[in-house]
């Protein structure tokens, strides 16, 4: 893996999970530990990983979901689970759909110079990858003195918006409107020593440590 996306995975995922989440406390009613969402369900809150064996489709199946919400989830559903929800599956892809289908989608629009990065509220219907009808999307101005991270930290505010409004309109019974996606062969991976390096060298920066400070501090402290 390349030296950037292993800085990345350290501050985007392991300084969060491991170290910061548990230490986090309530203030002013507000929830900002993962632990603290158990006290919104009716069963304890778990992690899982292999959410396609027939052990995890089968505790899936006897919580009776409603729906199932996807956000940055590292693995692909299959049929088995998509059909468990009365309502179906909600994913937030962090990109342009169908421009940019894969992953780190923001990485890729910035590193070709898109003036505008965004997020797709999408449903997921079948084992395919970001290719489900697409219900909202959400745009935003890139920013060449911003990080890649910082970009994705701010797509996902209103991304999470976007999801609370299909949830409510859930809630009510109402029809999601959505819109079938454009054919495209597109599909973006992670990107190699070399592109990052020449993302790095085009002016970007992947992650930028103060500006997570910051974000931090706005937001959890």
């Amino acid at each position: 893996m390349p030296k950037q996306l292993t800085s990345l995975k350290f501050f985007e995922q392991d300084l969060f999970n491991e170290v910061l989440s548990p230490l986090i406390v309530k203030s002013n009613n507000a929830y900002k530990a993962f632990d603290d969402f158990s006290c919104f369900l009716s069963s304890e809150l778990k992690e899982i990983n292999q959410i396609n064996s027939p052990e995890i489709v089968d505790i899936l199946a006897d919580l009776s979901p409603d729906l199932i919400i996807s956000i940055r989830y590292g693995q692909i559903l299959k049929e088995a689970v998509i059909n468990l929800p009365k309502k179906g599956v909600l994913n937030l892809h962090s990109g342009i759909l169908p421009k940019y289908k894969g992953v780190m989608a923001t990485f890729w629009a910035l590193k070709n110079n898109d003036c505008e990065v965004g997020t797709t509220l999408h449903t997921i219907e079948n084992g395919s990858i970001d290719t489900g009808r697409i219900i909202k999307t959400s745009k935003m101005k890139s920013r060449a003195d911003k990080s890649y991270l910082w970009h994705v930290l701010e797509l996902y505010k209103q991304g999470s918006l976007d999801i609370m409004a299909a949830i409510e309109s859930l809630e009510r019974d109402e029809l999601l409107h959505s819109e079938a996606q454009e054919e495209s062969d597109l599909y973006f991976t992670f990107p190699t020593e070399i592109e990052c390096n020449d993302f790095e060298n085009s002016g970007f920066n992947i992650l930028d440590e103060q500006d997570y400070m910051t974000f931090i501090k706005d937001n959890y402290l």
